[in-house]
């Protein structure tokens, strides 16, 4: 690792001991080249975040830059809420809310609840798109043989490619077991995704339909580990794609995800539709997070 820059680890979206998807994050990186920045993470073999500086004029408090072991992404959730977590709790966020450029646009964080490291931070997204697969009845096949269970295993609504950030495929499976016993076919995962135009496959099954709770898992195209066990973005897609299906309430209700359970890291993550005018305009996902280590 380049000499003097400093990595923390945070736990980002924990549901217990042991949970939540690992995150290193460098609070000052702005000596650091995309190189090395994509060196480092690939050091740690995990989805890692660099605070910069804002382009000037952005009117924006921070840059952030992620990375995956195998390219650059243009947004990451858990990342985004686990830097706003540290920034505050080394006393380096000015305000309760921050602007962050990414390159996916700008983000707004807030501080939800909470001070010091029992905060817990949100962050914006802006409304799902929900498509059709391409080639539907192919697709869905493949599908169905990648993750190697049958069409008797899905819930009565259909496989959807849904997106605030990335785009993710949806699959609803009938009920926790078939999620949690899932052994997918991984060397055929990044090139489905590629025909499919996904960037991870993200089964779901209800966990307490009537509390608007449901568990994931989600399987990345080309990240450069097999399963994730937080996905902030997939998660706020999931969200949208319940509301296409009539699965959630169109309100602020809190939604919750649970994710990682298969992985032994128990993840929850917290999305909250955002209304104007009673008319659903994007989301808020947040959750708890947790110090962990410094490389």
């Amino acid at each position: 690792m380049k000499s003097g820059i400093s990595m923390k680890i945070v736990n980002v979206f924990t549901d217990g001991q042991g949970g939540g998807n690992p995150a290193p994050i460098a609070m000052d990186a702005s000596g650091l080249s995309g190189v090395e920045m994509q060196s480092i993470t690939k050091e740690f073999g995990l989805e890692s975040g660099f605070i910069l500086p804002p382009p000037p004029d952005s009117q924006c408090d921070f840059e952030i830059r992620y990375f995956v072991p195998n390219h650059e992404m243009a947004m990451c959730g858990h990342v985004t809420v686990g830097a706003l977590w540290l920034l505050h709790k080394n006393g380096k966020l000015p305000r309760q809310e921050a602007k962050i450029w990414t390159k996916s646009g700008i983000v707004c964080g807030r501080l939800a609840a909470g001070v010091g490291a029992e905060a817990q931070f949100e962050i914006t997204q802006p409304p799902g798109k929900i498509d059709v697969l391409p080639n539907p009845a192919e697709s869905e096949a493949e599908i169905l043989d990648v993750l190697q269970i049958s069409k008797n295993d899905l819930a009565p609504f259909p496989i959807q490619n849904a997106a605030t950030s990335r785009v993710k495929t949806l699959v609803p499976v009938k009920n926790t077991a078939i999620l949690d016993a899932l052994q997918p076919d991984f060397t055929r995962i990044e090139s489905l995704c590629e025909r499919i135009d996904s960037t991870g496959l993200y089964p779901y099954a209800p966990h307490d339909r009537a509390r608007q709770i449901y568990d994931a898992r989600q399987f990345p195209k080309n990240s450069g580990y097999p399963e994730d066990a937080a996905t902030g973005i997939a998660a706020s897609a999931l969200a949208f794609g319940l509301l296409e299906n009539q699965l959630v309430e169109a309100s602020d209700r809190l939604i919750t995800i649970r994710q990682g359970r298969a992985m032994n890291r128990p993840s929850k993550i917290d999305i909250r539709f955002t209304l104007d005018d009673e008319k659903i305009c994007g989301c808020w996902l947040g959750g708890h997070v947790e110090a962990s280590a410094e490389r």
